[in-house]
């Protein structure tokens, strides 16, 4: 059994970690509130553009849709994998990471795959074993729409110079505190619509020109949607960490609470020795 010098080292260290874990749990669970708020707030606007252009450019020829409706042969791809720039939040990484090799492994297994990675902790294991063309580990110190509008941007520019046939994001989604699920979702070409007829089919008068709604939409709908994604990350990352932290906490009370106890009977057991000696002297000392 351990001194009890030992034993008290250990429950103010394990007392230490508690104090920090805790406070981390506290800090994201402020952040999560607001992120929370933000991409709730967001998803019915995002999904409902993303379903208007779907609809308008189906029955748009990719002349007067523009080039980010042409279906080509899917040759090379690029994967944008968003994760964070700080660990200690469970498997909110290793998830997009074990989402983005398995896409790349088994979906796209015969094209050539670069990366474009959002997040320290993914570029730090993706580019050990893939191209990765470029990383923004800086959007989260200021995550605004305007920020986000520059990497789209740069991403529909690589679609439209025929570098990529097909581009995808890779992120967590935010259901609640405690589930984040991965998703694979396709950016470009824009999505055709699946089911249904488009609602250009129905009756509608477009002013001034349906062409010309697709072509304004379509740069503000591909922006919307990699913010959207951004954004669903960005709460789930603050989530996974509250959970985790909450998760640490609870176990490292339970391990101080089994090193007082084991640290009381030690104490105990060296009190009832030095009774022990105490009278085993005296009664020599009587004889």
């Amino acid at each position: 059994m351990a001194n009890l010098k030992e034993i008290r080292n250990r429950i103010t260290s394990i007392g230490s970690t508690m104090q920090i874990t805790s406070a981390m749990k506290m800090v994201s669970a402020a952040k999560l509130k607001k992120a929370q708020d933000a991409i709730t707030a967001m998803r019915p606007y995002s999904s409902k553009l993303t379903e208007l252009l779907q609809n308008l450019s189906a029955t748009l020829d990719s002349d007067a849709g523009g080039a980010y409706s042409q279906q080509r042969e899917v040759n090379n791809v690029l994967l944008v994998a968003i994760t964070s720039n700080r660990g200690l939040c469970g498997g909110f990484n290793s998830s997009i990471i074990k989402e983005t090799v398995k896409t790349i492994n088994q979906k796209y297994s015969d094209a050539t795959v670069d990366l474009f990675t959002i997040g320290k902790k993914g570029d730090d294991i993706l580019s050990k074993t893939n191209k990765v063309i470029e990383n923004r580990n800086d959007v989260f110190d200021d995550l605004t729409f305007d920020n986000v509008a520059e990497i789209a941007e740069k991403l529909m520019a690589l679609y439209v110079d025929g570098t990529y046939d097909k581009i995808e994001i890779i992120y967590n989604q935010f259901k609640n505190a405690a589930t984040q699920l991965p998703q694979v979702e396709q950016f470009l070409p824009i999505k055709p619509i699946e089911g249904g007829e488009a609602i250009t089919n129905s009756d509608y008068i477009f002013e001034p020109s349906k062409e010309e709604i697709v072509l304004a939409l379509i740069p503000k709908s591909l922006k919307t949607q990699l913010y959207k994604g951004i954004r669903d990350s960005f709460a789930s990352e603050h989530g996974a960490r509250m959970t985790a932290m909450h998760k640490a906490t609870d176990n490292a009370k339970e391990l101080r609470d089994e090193l007082l106890l084991t640290y009381n009977k030690a104490r105990q057991a060296a009190i009832t020795n030095e009774i022990l000696e105490i009278v085993g002297g005296a009664e020599a000392l009587n004889n």
